[in-house]
């Protein structure tokens, strides 16, 4: 497929404080791009807008709130005059045996990783639509195969993929065009939370290669930016993503046999296991919830 230039396109980010999106924006930015930069933590925000090379600004939201997102679409409108790409980055993780889980950051993964993807999309369609743009899903590896101990980001990253999938068959006709991102194991805070707890860095160790790797953040975001210039529907962080599509109803037998063994080998040390959001946008979310709350 054709790329499309992005000198002048603007570009909104969810989750750019860190990690794939604060990437994302810089190499997103360093192509011409002017960036909406959305997300929880005003300070880092700023400091990521101070670096870009391009026009930018950004906005404090939690995605989960369409009052406050549907504001930001306005704004971000009125600042820069039109969007052309939104990508739904924002998202948190939280490991461990789902029946001690806790029940409310079971629940917040859900609420930002599908209910807040689907609020940022509804915020910014009819922007979009003006534009004939393009709007970009993060999901993951997590929602092409289950995988123990992660039945909440699982669950929520099959839910954006087949609702993002849906998405594009309703607004194809308005010339809006809607991708999925695939992302592995990748550099970022979250994955270097999630192994900070022992059982869940050495279960992940144990899968089969090439998924029991942890990639650098650069290759994958290049990969993305790729996919946003192609508009693509598809877009794979890392190569061998695509070839598991394939393969992707065989998974959920597999991994309930082999996952079984590895459970019952683990066993012993599940007992106080952290069980809140992981990484540094985790606890981002959490202090964010808190300061409501107060």
């Amino acid at each position: 497929m054709s790329r499309v230039s992005l000198e002048g396109q603007v570009a909104v980010v969810t989750g750019a404080a860190r990690g794939v999106g604060e990437l994302l924006a810089r190499k997103l930015s360093a192509r011409g791009a002017k960036v909406a930069l959305v997300g929880l933590e005003p300070d880092e925000l700023k400091q990521v807008s101070a670096r870009l090379h391009s026009e930018s600004e950004h906005w404090y939201a939690d995605v989960t709130d369409h009052e406050a997102m549907a504001r930001v679409a306005q704004e971000v409108k009125e600042r820069f005059g039109k969007v052309d790409i939104v990508v739904a980055n924002a998202g948190v993780a939280t490991g461990g045996p789902f029946a001690e889980s806790d029940p409310q950051s079971w629940r917040r993964v859900i609420e930002v990783n599908l209910i807040g993807s689907a609020v940022t999309a509804r915020a910014f369609l009819p922007v979009l639509t003006e534009s004939r743009g393009y709007l970009l899903q993060v999901a993951s590896l997590a929602a092409i195969t289950p995988a123990p101990m992660m039945t909440a980001y699982c669950a929520s990253k099959s839910g954006v993929e087949a609702y993002a999938h849906s998405l594009r068959a309703e607004v194809g006709h308005q010339g809006v065009k809607v991708g999925v991102a695939y992302l592995s194991w990748t550099d970022t805070d979250m994955v270097r939370g999630a192994d900070q707890d022992d059982v869940m860095r050495e279960l992940r160790q144990r899968l089969p290669w090439p998924s029991s790797k942890t990639y650098p953040l650069g290759p994958a975001v290049d990969r993305i930016v790729a996919g946003i210039e192609r508009r693509s529907a598809h877009v794979y962080g890392q190569w061998w993503l695509r070839g598991m599509q394939g393969v992707r109803g065989y998974l959920p037998a597999l991994i309930g046999a082999v996952g079984q063994r590895e459970m019952r080998r683990f066993a012993p040390r599940l007992q106080g296991m952290s069980t809140g959001l992981v990484g540094a946008g985790g606890a981002a979310d959490e202090q964010a919830r808190a300061t409501q709350r107060s």
